[in-house]
């Protein structure tokens, strides 16, 4: 089972990218190759320098014959908005949202380009097999959050939707339950049949 938490689970490992001595014609052949409205561009050592887009085409060589004279690192923008490996699908959707990217690069620990990740990528966590939810969920429930022997939990799952059910010792639990499974990524919605075990 393999449980989609981070961008290095979703991102694109394939990268397009430029260096600093490309050319406006070359970056624009390149974009329109690709599909891509902005392009990484790297420095010598692999790193993430900045970000050519299709705005900074526009505004900085707008009226100009600057095809073969100005480069990506002249129109570049700096510093580049980057997104590490390791973050979390949330944490990159929320830079994406504040930002308006439609893509961002993915660098390692030493800013090193390893990937591209973009909204539709993020949006693969809704792709998910229930199957594959509802095992991460019940790894969850039965070996983290409830103690053995304390509840009697079931979560099925439909399209991403939740339903739990059974007993728990603690009304409070059910709350519990109910909050992280909203968390697993690819879950839409939860609902809960879950209540407290009546005492003997």
């Amino acid at each position: 089972m393999h449980h989609l938490r981070s961008v290095n689970d979703v991102m694109t490992h394939a990268v397009v990218s430029v260096d600093g001595t490309a050319p406006v014609h070359d970056i624009v052949e390149t974009m329109r190759r690709w599909g891509f409205s902005s392009l990484p561009v790297l420095s010598a050592g692999g790193r993430v320098a900045g970000v050519v887009s299709e705005a900074d085409l526009l505004a900085k060589a707008e009226g100009t014959d600057a095809s073969h004279s100005v480069t990506a690192g002249q129109l570049m923008t700096v510093p580049p908005v980057t997104v590490p490996r390791q973050a979390t699908i949330a944490a990159a959707a929320r830079l994406m949202a504040q930002g308006h990217f439609k893509r961002l690069p993915v660098v390692d620990d030493d800013g090193r380009l390893v990937g591209v990740v973009s909204r539709g990528d993020l949006l693969k966590i809704y792709l998910r097999p229930d199957a594959d939810i509802a095992e991460e969920l019940r790894d969850l429930i039965t070996t983290r959050l409830v103690p053995s022997g304390t509840a009697d939990v079931h979560a099925h799952v439909d399209h991403g939707v939740v339903r739990m059910e059974g007993e728990v010792a603690d009304p409070a639990l059910a709350d519990v339950l109910v909050r992280v499974a909203r968390t697993v990524p690819g879950v839409v919605d939860v609902t809960s049949t879950l209540h407290a075990r009546v005492p003997a």
